[in-house]
């Protein structure tokens, strides 16, 4: 598992590439497969997931559809059609900062003495 610090900035990208894999995705589906790709490391809870696709869905990247399962309510979130470009533009950044950020760690140390 890794530290809510360091998740917190990059869980919008997480899912928004985890919704690029199907038309649509209810909540837990998204968290297992986040969970499924990162081997376990991830889990992502209800408290955070459902925070950000009401955050995606407000911004125009995410729309929901509702779907009665018996009484039960299912909303099912997909990529809007204004969205994917907006999608492709936060995985960029995530990878960008991933690999400055592995630049960083593994360049070379110097102490000043």
């Amino acid at each position: 598992m890794f530290s809510k610090e360091l998740l917190k900035g990059t869980l919008k990208p997480i899912i928004l590439k985890v919704l690029t894999e199907k038309e649509s995705m209810y909540g837990y589906e998204i968290v297992q497969r986040v969970k499924e790709l990162s081997k376990g490391k991830i889990n992502v809870k209800e408290g955070s997931l459902y925070p950000i696709l009401h955050s995606l869905k407000a911004e125009g990247i995410l729309s929901c559809k509702s779907v009665f399962i018996g009484e039960r309510e299912r909303k099912y979130y997909s990529i809007s059609k204004s969205g994917k470009r907006m999608v492709n533009e936060k995985i960029d950044e995530l990878q960008n900062f991933a690999q400055l950020i592995k630049t960083m760690i593994n360049s070379k140390r110097s102490f000043a003495k």
